[in-house]
């Protein structure tokens, strides 16, 4: 029952006049009501209340409610083809129409922005040179780009992914029949260093975890760390996809190949996950967020990261949020983990890509480096020489002894 008082029967004289004066503010007033024999009470019945229904579900694995009618915008054609118009460059329309392929192709909205902004490098170069018709497009023309790239100081993995997205939009041209085939006949190659993984050194892990204090971002770190999930994948986890009974996470579509894999929790991820539930917003529809949307950025997540880094004295070793991933590979196949079940942990489609860890992590090398390295410095090592080469002399002589025996009569 609800109580709606109205007044009535009250007289001007009954009523006060109050002065509020706030600092800073300009004087007002209101009438206020005084206690009188007039004052009445008049009590209304409430309206009938709707049914209540729950617009969240419950996650019973992950143990919090998410809303499920959220859904994440996709940019529109549309939108891709104002962003192009803008550029105003000859051509422009053989971008928009490659562009649209992609978009029907159901390519990722990271390559169709990264094709939009190679694009217009790529014609603004062409119009510079006063060669703005596709058309009429030569090998030349497609080198000059690239060492113009090289000319501005980009590193060797940007000119090279330059390189890949102009060659690919080429493809398509040719495809279509718009370019001359002979542009591409022949290959153009940028070599990138084959550069190791950089992984973070266990020490300094130890340094990093220490100064997590906010449950939030012990959960993201730790899990990193412990799955080697790429930052983008957890950023897109929603509660759904995590099951701390079973202690997985199922990734519905990786960041890169678009194919779905399951990666595992170990004891002080799980620990660090249930910390961050107690404190979760339920309404945000993913498991890490900010305070004013459903998700969190990437951007977002490399400021707290480099945050850490910094309180933990570690700003200046040139770690990244990637490094956790690195750093994942590293201490599984120092424990002893298969390559090709990392590659499958990993997400990645050739073990060649896997095996830059191997690379980085072999113990082997490493062991019989300090082995031999231990001989030399106590003096030891011509006795081995020697060895080594009376074995080369009984292996020559067992290589020859067929060849007397067929010579014998």
């Amino acid at each position: 029952m609800t109580l709606v008082p109205e007044i009535s029967h009250l007289k001007e004289e009954n009523r006060q006049e109050s002065i509020t004066t706030t600092p800073g503010c300009p004087k007002f007033g209101f009438k206020k009501p005084l206690p009188s024999p007039g004052y009445e009470i008049k009590i209304y019945p409430p309206e009938p209340a709707e049914p209540f229904i729950d617009p969240y579900i419950t996650n019973a694995a992950f143990g919090v409610r998410a809303y499920p009618g959220y859904q994440k915008k996709r940019i529109s054609l549309e939108e891709y083809m104002g962003e192009i118009s803008k550029f105003d460059l000859p051509s422009a329309y053989y971008l928009k129409r490659y562009v649209q392929h992609q978009y029907r192709h159901n390519f990722k909205p990271a390559t169709i922005k990264g094709t939009i902004g190679t694009g217009k490098q790529f014609l603004t170069f062409l119009n510079k040179i006063d060669k703005g018709n596709l058309e009429k497009i030569t090998r030349e023309e497609l080198e000059a780009f690239i060492e113009h790239e090289q000319d501005r100081g980009l590193t060797p993995v940007s000119v090279y992914s330059r390189l890949a997205s102009t060659k690919a939009f080429l493809r398509y041209l040719i495809k279509e029949g718009i370019v001359d085939r002979e542009v591409l006949d022949r290959p153009i190659r940028v070599k990138v260093p084959n550069s190791l993984p950089k992984a973070i050194d266990p020490e300094d892990i130890k340094r990093l975890l220490a100064v997590l204090e906010k449950p939030l971002d012990r959960a993201m770190i730790t899990v990193l760390l412990r799955t080697g999930m790429r930052i983008g994948e957890l950023l897109n986890a929603t509660p759904d996809a995590i099951n701390l009974h079973e202690r997985k996470i199922h990734i519905t579509e990786e960041c890169k190949n678009s194919t779905a894999r399951i990666v595992y929790l170990s004891d002080d991820a799980v620990l660090a996950l249930q910390g961050w539930i107690k404190n979760r917003d339920e309404r945000k529809h993913f498991v890490f967020y900010t305070t004013r949307s459903h998700n969190m950025g990437y951007a977002a997540a490399r400021v707290r990261f480099n945050n850490h880094l910094a309180k933990a004295g570690l700003a200046d070793k040139g770690y990244t949020l990637h490094s956790l991933r690195h750093t994942f590979a590293t201490e599984m196949l120092n424990a002893g983990m298969r390559l090709e079940i990392l590659q499958q942990l990993l997400g990645h489609n050739s073990i060649e890509v896997t095996r830059r860890y191997a690379r980085l992590t072999d113990k082997t090398r490493e062991e019989e480096y300090f082995r031999a390295m231990d001989l030399i410095e106590r003096g030891e090592s011509n006795e081995h020489y020697q060895l080594d080469t009376e074995l080369q002399a009984i292996l020559e002589e067992k290589k020859f002894l067929p060849q007397h025996d067929k010579e014998l009569p």
